[in-house]
């Protein structure tokens, strides 16, 4: 919606200049307005924000507010649809480079191409995601590796994976799965793990790393922004080997689904609180602190609340004080992992 104007008004409708503001408004006001109040700004005509008025052609008539804001809304439109459509065209154009690229290599490195597809590739929206774990699904023939985030797991969490690891069971793939304790309380876990049987192993520990799933030690896949509604698919062998080996040592430090949580060793303090108090004596806010050990902020809230009342703090301040007395400002005493018994205990599900 950009008139002509003069050089003294090169604008749209959506930002008038200041005299035409003003001999806009003040027609929008009475009705109509001299015509020779808007020679000083052509703008007004150019933009259709007046017309003449067909009884008297000496006055100009505004153009009702409202339909300006329709016709600037359809303006909008219009160009967001345009630079989604040039999005497309590159998107297109980039996909059909690279595949000239791919073509102007040795057959050797044609092959590993194929193969393996590009070192990282960044998946947009939850339907390419959906799509590339399908196809990582398909081609897994030994492990798969993942940590998952958060508390308790939804149900609905937890039926859309199960078609991916009731394919994988049936190929004979093995899976491990890390989780924080929170997630142990979650009764749709308990009833997925008698679906899957024993071709999967979980750990849990106080808090895990952001979510990740690793096919064959060969792609991983790890969120790309905070709603996950964004991902990176990877396959450089030193990003993939370097994802593993995170793994595998949380996997070490962490406690077998079947094995209890270790004692505090101070009277009325769980395990939980235990590691809300080292957190809280890092200076972490309750959400962070929430957010971490896979809880709402309300439960979070609720646990600092007893560990106050068990050690005798009447403020936040008071706590630390208590806490460190109490041996309560230091991570959690690690514990040997015991290990993993057969049984419903030791599975887990995604």
């Amino acid at each position: 919606m950009a008139g002509r104007g003069t050089d003294e008004h090169p604008h749209g409708a959506d930002r008038l200049c200041d005299l035409g503001d003003r001999v806009y408004s003040r027609a929008v006001r009475r009705g109509r307005v001299p015509r020779r109040d808007a020679e000083p700004v052509p703008c007004l005509l150019d933009l259709a924000l007046l017309h003449p008025d067909p009884d008297d052609m000496d006055w100009l008539v505004p153009t009702a507010p409202q339909e300006v804001m329709t016709r600037l809304l359809r303006g909008m439109y219009d160009e967001v649809s345009a630079s989604q459509r040039r999005v497309g065209s590159a998107v297109e154009a980039f996909e059909w480079y690279a595949g000239l690229g791919r073509g102007a290599r040795s057959p050797q490195a044609s092959a590993s191409s194929a193969k393996e597809g590009p070192a990282i590739r960044v998946l947009d929206g939850v339907a390419r995601i959906q799509a590339a774990m399908d196809e990582a699904t398909q081609a897994c023939t030994t492990e798969v590796l993942t940590v998952q985030p958060g508390g308790i797991r939804r149900e609905a969490e937890l039926s859309e994976g199960l078609h991916r690891a009731t394919a994988l069971r049936g190929r004979g793939v093995r899976m491990r799965d890390l989780y924080t304790h929170v997630a142990r309380h979650g009764q749709g876990l308990h009833t997925y793990l008698e679906l899957m049987g024993d071709a999967v192993e979980a750990r849990t520990l106080d808090e895990v790393t952001e979510r990740l799933i690793l096919f064959d030690r060969a792609v991983a896949f790890i969120p790309a922004n905070a709603e996950r509604s964004m991902a990176l698919e990877l396959r450089h062998p030193a990003l993939v080997e370097y994802l593993g080996t995170v793994f595998e040592r949380l996997w070490r430090l962490a406690l077998p689904l079947a094995a209890p949580l270790p004692d505090t060793g101070i009277e009325g303090i769980s395990h939980r609180e235990r590691s809300i108090a080292a957190l809280l004596a890092e200076g972490h806010q309750d959400a962070v602190i929430a957010e971490r050990l896979g809880i709402s902020v309300r439960t979070c809230r609720a646990h600092i609340a007893r560990l106050s009342e068990t050690l005798g703090a009447a403020s936040r301040t008071q706590l630390g004080v208590k806490m460190a007395q109490a041996g309560l400002d230091g991570p959690p005493r690690a514990a040997a992992p015991a290990p993993a018994t057969p049984g419903r205990g030791s599975r887990t599900a995604r």
